[in-house]
């Protein structure tokens, strides 16, 4: 390596490993912005919307709730559903009988009125494949690691392109949702122009239901054990939403200690959520209407391990 590169590494080491003074920031005070947590499905089940404040970045509470707001999502014939606050700040949609929110390929308006503003979003509500099935294969371990139990989920695109999704998985029935675990695709791949729609979703995302942790002596753990449940459900986004959880898993997915200077600087991620006054204050978060498709499977024994 080159002497001067290898002097200069040395000398932001030397930097870092003396810098023991604690250092506490005046963050300039910042008024607080309408939150907007959005994620409406066809899941037989009460839909839920949740509105909240920013508040400062080092204030260690919960963000204050916003109550007392009209919250309605209204299709494009006009057909509108409202959403009542049952507790604070989390406003509710519960379907009646056997009925589901939403057929898929409509368009949906989202309006949120609160402290004299109105805030509106649109979201298409886009198609999900069937999750076909769900397999077990086996890492063999070595003396560094393990056996390692992994899943994959097996699901194909529609031929035509344009599909993104949000790919959730549950283990015993647990949501897995570390920033590292926010699985995304566009189409069967991972980003837009990727010619994969048509395909089989490739390994990496196939493979990606599984959960690393490591034990206390930071040896890496499998996946999953004889025994355990695994469940994946696949969720329609639009683009826009695509292009959101990706941001989000970048700005909360830090590696920190030494790695965190070649990271991406933090940046305010973007949202689909605006005032219908131009002159307005600011909102942030998303509004997204999906369709969802899931299945899940346990691992029973040995026996169900597959060629990997």
């Amino acid at each position: 390596m080159n002497r001067i590169v290898v002097n200069c590494l040395i000398a932001v080491a030397v930097v870092f490993s003396s810098c023991e003074d604690v250092i506490n920031p005046q963050l300039e005070r910042a008024e607080p912005v309408l939150v907007v947590d959005a994620w409406i499905n066809n899941l037989p089940q009460t839909q839920t919307i949740k509105l909240t404040r920013t508040q400062p970045y080092f204030q260690n509470i919960l963000p204050p709730t916003v109550t007392g707001a009209t919250v309605t999502i209204t299709d494009e014939d006009g057909v509108v559903f409202s959403f009542v606050e049952n507790n604070p700040g989390e406003y509710e949609w519960v379907p009646a009988g056997n009925n589901v929110f939403g057929t898929i390929g409509m368009n949906y308006t989202l309006t949120v009125q609160t402290n004299g503003e109105t805030f509106l979003a649109s979201a298409r509500m886009g198609r999900v494949p069937v999750v076909d099935s769900i397999t077990f294969f086996v890492q063999k371990g070595n003396q560094f690691i393990d056996d390692l139990y992994q899943a994959e989920f097996w699901a194909k695109d529609p031929e035509e392109s344009g599909d993104a999704y949000w790919i959730k998985f549950f283990k015993n029935g647990v949501l897995q949702n570390k920033p590292s675990e926010i699985i995304t695709a566009y189409d069967a791949g991972f980003t837009k122009g990727g010619n994969f729609s048509g395909v089989e979703f490739i390994p990496p995302i196939r493979r990606a239901i599984n959960p690393f942790d490591t034990d206390a002596n930071d040896r890496l753990l499998s996946p999953y054990q004889v025994g355990d449940s695994v469940s994946v459900q696949i969720h329609a986004v639009t683009e826009a939403a695509f292009n959101f959880l990706n941001e989000v898993s970048i700005q909360t997915n830090r590696p920190g200690g030494f790695g965190e200077l070649f990271s991406t600087p933090l940046a305010n991620v973007s949202t689909n959520i605006r005032n219908a006054n131009p002159t307005g204050s600011k909102a942030i978060g998303f509004f997204n209407v999906g369709a969802v498709s899931g299945l899940g499977r346990k691992f029973n024994s040995l026996d169900d391990l597959t060629e990997n």
